[in-house]
């Protein structure tokens, strides 16, 4: 049985976020996963690292049972929208309190090198944009997608790393919404 953790990084429960990450996780289940949810707006943490690498601080409850179900997931599905062109501030605290050295990854004594300690995982990406997403592509350069897939996740091992951009959001119709849901239900039925 396929182990599939849904993140989802909207603090809004009304939100389009939530619906897709809920959908997701209909398909999943119905599919025959094993799936977890954790809504980040939902737990108690402090997102700030507030000795960067150089202290470590203790990891809240919250943090210990999603690290938890980090560890025995085997597919990560990330949802999110883009804030200001990255992350939202939540999602970016959650990474980097729980994304640690030792942890997610490991330096190598006296190289440059890490190993990668969450290699044989997969993910997904779904984020919503207020933009189309080949515009957020050529003028932006797409930071969210590239902090998220290349500088936490494929860094930490996890490969691959699809992407499904959902938008414009702010145009949508209630119609538009609900073929996204859909959309995002299939990927849960096909567990990509």
């Amino acid at each position: 049985m396929k182990n599939i953790l849904i993140i989802n990084g909207h603090p809004n429960k009304e939100s389009l976020n939530f619906a897709l990450a809920e959908a997701y996780q209909k398909g999943a289940v119905e599919a025959g996963a094993n799936v977890s949810i954790i809504h980040l707006g939902d737990l108690d943490f402090d997102p700030n690292l507030a000795f960067g690498y150089q202290k470590r601080i203790e990891l809240e409850p919250d943090l210990v049972e999603s690290l938890a179900k980090i560890k025995q997931a085997d597919h990560l599905v990330w949802v999110h929208p883009v804030w200001w062109g990255g992350l939202p501030a939540l999602m970016k605290g959650f990474i980097d309190r729980v994304f640690l050295p030792g942890i997610a990854f490991k330096y190598r004594e006296n190289s440059v090198w890490w190993d990668k300690l969450f290699t044989g995982k997969t993910a997904r990406i779904i984020t919503t944009l207020d933009q189309p997403s080949w515009y957020y592509r050529l003028m932006f350069g797409r930071p969210s997608v590239n902090q998220l897939r290349k500088a936490v996740l494929e860094f930490c091992g996890v490969k691959p790393v699809k992407v499904t951009y959902v938008g414009i959001v702010k145009k949508a119709t209630a119609a538009q919404r609900a073929q996204w849901v859909q959309k995002v239900y299939q990927m849960g039925l096909r567990m990509s």
